[in-house]
């Protein structure tokens, strides 16, 4: 699977918010897009994860 660019082995597949608690990830403040459509949030914890998945996850943060 392919998650911001970068190349990571997945052992099994997962649901969406299985991985972002598993990255760390404030599952209020992202938006994940796979292969290209945006996941609405409640849908992560049925959308599943597969190996061949190309994955953004941008995370707001916020300042002043």
């Amino acid at each position: 699977m392919l998650v911001n660019g970068q190349q990571i082995t997945m052992q099994k597949e997962i649901s969406v918010s299985e991985f972002l608690k598993m990255e760390g990830y404030d599952m209020e403040r992202v938006i994940v897009e796979k292969n290209g459509s945006v996941i609405a949030k409640k849908s992560f914890d049925t959308e599943i994860l597969y190996d061949g998945d190309r994955i953004e996850i941008v995370h707001f943060v916020g300042g002043g």
